[in-house]
């Protein structure tokens, strides 16, 4: 079973265009183009029913003391937790890649709607949700795809995972506003194989990889 995208390669950056943020010259961090990346793959094990698919930062800081203050940085060497970018679930295998755009093509303000998705998917709440829960401006339930938007004083580079499942199940067994931990118990038990595509993304220009 593999997974690749057309929009970046294995190990590679991710292109900003598939961000919510980019680096910006004087207030270092603005929106972008927050297009979802073409996905695909191949090599489906026998008796896959539908597929599942998450893509997680897995370098975000596990404490928010410095992310975003003028003056400081994030230390690269502190302890990193996972941020869900997109939790799409009940995908047909047989209907064709991922297009760019096909699911995300710009940030939404306070989230995009769910959890109903293209093809007769579902998608859960990202991490955005706990993100911007304390801005008026931009609170709610983050539905689908919301791209790389890591702190611009971070260290680290992030790495984001598209993690792709092929399971044994039509729909998967979960319900309500699916969350990324939720999805990964309730497909315990259901999957046949899976694949991983991961690309990296930075916003502060000094930042490397650990």
């Amino acid at each position: 079973m593999e997974i690749w995208s057309d929009s970046f390669e294995n190990g590679q950056p991710i292109p900003a265009r598939y961000a919510f943020g980019k680096p910006h010259p004087t207030s270092h961090v603005q929106l972008s183009d927050n297009v979802n990346p073409h996905i695909a793959w191949s090599d489906l094990p026998v008796g896959t029913r539908s597929l599942a698919l998450l893509c997680v930062d897995v370098d975000v800081p596990s404490k928010p003391d410095a992310v975003n203050k003028e003056g400081m940085t994030v230390p690269a060497k502190l302890a990193r937790v996972d941020f869900y970018h997109w939790i799409l679930v009940d995908l047909a295998p047989e209907g064709g890649p991922l297009q760019e755009g096909e699911f995300s093509s710009a940030v939404t303000a306070k989230g995009k709607p769910g959890p109903e998705g293209p093809r007769g998917t579902r998608q859960g709440v990202n991490s955005y949700r706990e993100w911007f829960e304390r801005d008026p401006s931009m609170t709610g339930d983050y539905f689908g795809y919301d791209g790389p938007c890591p702190p611009w004083n971070d260290e680290r580079v992030h790495h984001y995972d598209f993690r792709l499942y092929a399971l044994d199940v039509p729909r998967c067994p979960a319900e309500g506003n699916l969350r990324g931990p939720e999805v990964l118990v309730a497909i315990q038990g259901h999957i046949l194989d899976k694949a991983l595509l991961v690309g990296s993304y930075q916003i502060y220009p000094e930042a490397r990889a650990v």
